[in-house]
């Protein structure tokens, strides 16, 4: 049993305009035992995250009105959800798109589409916790 299983399900919030993106996300996450949210933008994510209290948030860096970056910075600058993990989701990889979420205080980067493995990976990796790694 894994580190994060022991500890009990995470509350974990996933933000992404993309409702395949969303579908693929929750169905891998629950079936790990995991606590899902999901949002479809960032003023959606901004809503529901006093409720949700997530471990871990998954937020996509392109999407309408307030895109991710912004997301990101509104959630770091709250004392509460500060210490949050925020793992940034894009289907681009550039290093320019890397360092712009660093900037605004993403945990880490991953890349669309991701596999059922890579995100959980990630999930046991940046939960609340545990040990932080760039990932590559």
């Amino acid at each position: 049993m894994s580190d994060i299983a022991q500890q009990g399900p995470l509350a974990i919030l996933v933000v992404d305009d993309s409702a395949t993106i969303r579908r693929s996300a929750d169905l891998f996450l629950r079936q790990a035992g995991h606590r899902v949210v999901l949002a479809v933008d960032g003023f959606d994510a901004l809503a529901v995250i006093a409720d949700s209290n997530p471990d871990l948030v998954f937020c996509d860096i392109l999407m309408p009105a307030l895109d991710g970056y912004q997301t990101c910075a509104l959630i770091k600058k709250n004392a509460r959800f500060h210490a949050t993990p925020v793992v940034m989701l894009s289907s681009k990889d550039g290093l320019f798109d890397r360092a712009r979420a660093a900037v605004v205080g993403a945990t880490a980067f991953m890349t669309k589409p991701f596999s059922e493995e890579r995100l959980l990976e990630a999930v046991n990796t940046h939960a609340k916790g545990r040990p932080t790694a760039v990932e590559s």
